[in-house]
């Protein structure tokens, strides 16, 4: 312990961590314009979307966590980046950014100071570089807590970030992170020390976040479960699911978990999907594969988020399945926490549900989100949209996705009008404060100019008048 302020060294050098990046966030607001603060955006952008920059993340985060494939997560880091920052393009995050005549109020945009952003290590590069990219833009400096196995990637993206910066003279300190060794104490004392944590990972995270007296903006676990209907093009659903499962080696937390089939299209949707490299495992063989999957209670490391012939060597498939297969779908119908394929698998492995008809797969999706998953997504493939909306109006879930790939959907896409993002807030039923995709509106808080207005006081009778006619005074 250091005798003169009681803290441990560690910490010690947390604390001065923070201190810089308020005085570094303090000279960037003095200095402060649109222009300025679009600029270090943009510069933080560039650092992880320069092809040669982005190839050296892709490999690093791969060859450090293990996780995921260098092809996919350099398409991930491109496009994540690109549509973050066509979403920041015109937002308004410096100055009065609304002034109303009617009501009398303007609103002035202020950023709230320092960001402490805990990131996971499935995208160990671009989740840091979205939070990163909206903290600039709303004029924050932001400080990055980086899992155990994603402090590589996290290093070399704050190296090329800070190279842009460079060429810019921005201040270095706006851009920091937690040094390794990582530790609990390091990462509580910055959830502590900021002015509000943004949350991505483990819900023990996520719980340390929303506790820890800081306000906290935290998201939640995903468990995706896709309807396919009796309308549904089977083999363009086939397709679309195929490639969300298999992108990036299922290390999304939208990445389809469960696809429950109606009975009437069922044998051929398994077809379809036998077309696009989806193995069928029936429910005879499922007990072996939850033994392998789950070994010791577990989720297995040889299987978790690897390419397609690593994951059926562990899982004991090699061989037993059709050459080119990129996943498989076990089939059962059990749910909850005797029934681990219900949950979240990180893998390329689906649980396949056989449904009676919609009012049973849509029964089906509401027992699997009591489970697990509740307030992040669902997906259904289906012509009927009604079905679309009445998923949206029962079930316990922010998203419901159509028709499209899930992976490249939930976190917004260029053929859909969600906000670019890799981390989804899932309302009440999730446990969050919010129930959107995080993105720059998160970053900034405004201040009124609150003006004086005519009166505008309603009488009793034009509050009360239709209650009156109905219950009487």
């Amino acid at each position: 312990m250091n005798a003169q302020d009681g803290v441990s060294p560690e910490i010690a050098e947390l604390d001065r961590i923070v201190a810089r990046a308020r005085k570094a966030q303090a000279a960037f607001e003095a200095d402060g314009s649109q222009a300025l603060y679009d600029k270090a955006a943009l510069a933080a952008g560039w650092a992880i979307m320069e092809p040669a920059r982005n190839r050296a993340l892709a490999e690093m985060a791969v060859e450090t966590t293990g996780l995921g494939n260098v092809p996919d997560k350099i398409t991930k880091n491109h496009r994540k980046t690109l549509g973050l920052l066509r979403d920041i393009a015109d937002a308004k995050t410096y100055g009065i950014i609304s002034d109303d005549p009617l009501t009398g109020i303007s609103e002035i945009a202020r950023p709230i100071g320092v960001i402490g952003a805990v990131v996971p290590s499935t995208n160990p590069a671009a989740t840091p570089a979205n939070n990163i990219i909206n903290a600039l833009k709303g004029g924050n400096a932001i400080v990055v807590a980086p899992s155990p196995k994603g402090v590589a990637s996290c290093e070399m993206l704050i190296g090329f970030i800070h190279t842009e910066f460079d060429k810019l003279g921005l201040y270095r300190d706006l851009v920091q992170m937690i040094p390794a060794p990582g530790s609990k104490a390091k990462t509580q004392r910055l959830m502590e020390t900021v002015d509000r944590v943004i949350c991505t990972g483990s819900q023990n995270n996520v719980h340390r976040a929303q506790s820890c007296g800081t306000p906290a903006v935290a998201v939640g676990a995903g468990n995706v479960t896709v309807i396919v209907d009796e309308t549904a093009d089977l083999q363009a659903a086939a397709a679309k699911i195929a490639a969300s499962k298999s992108f990036d080696n299922a290390t999304s937390c939208s990445s389809e978990n469960s696809v429950v089939v109606l009975d009437a299209v069922y044998d051929a949707f398994v077809a379809a999907m036998a077309t696009e490299g989806g193995a069928l495992v029936p429910s005879s063989g499922a007990s072996d594969i939850i033994a392998r999957l789950w070994p010791d209670g577990h989720l297995n490391r040889s299987v978790i988020a690897q390419d397609a012939d690593k994951m059926l060597e562990a899982l004991g498939m090699a061989g037993k399945v059709p050459d080119g297969t990129k996943f498989l779908a076990v089939e059962t119908d059990g749910i909850g926490p005797d029934h681990p394929l219900s949950g979240e698998k990180l893998s390329r492995v689906l649980a396949l549900f056989r449904a009676a008809d919609f009012e049973d797969a849509k029964a089906t999706a509401a027992r699997i989100l009591a489970h697990q998953g509740a307030g992040h997504s669902v997906g259904i493939h289906t012509e009927d949209d009604s079905r679309a909306v009445g998923l949206g109006r029962d079930l316990p879930t922010c998203r419901v996705i159509v028709n499209q790939a899930h992976t490249f959907a939930t976190g917004g896409s260029f053929t859909n009008g969600l906000p670019f993002s890799l981390s989804m807030g899932c309302g009440s039923w999730g446990g969050n404060s919010i129930d959107t995709n995080l993105h720059w509106r998160h970053f900034v808080q405004t201040t009124k100019i609150v003006r004086e207005t005519s009166p505008r006081e309603p009488g009793l009778d034009e509050v009360f008048g239709s209650y009156w006619s109905e219950a009487g005074q």
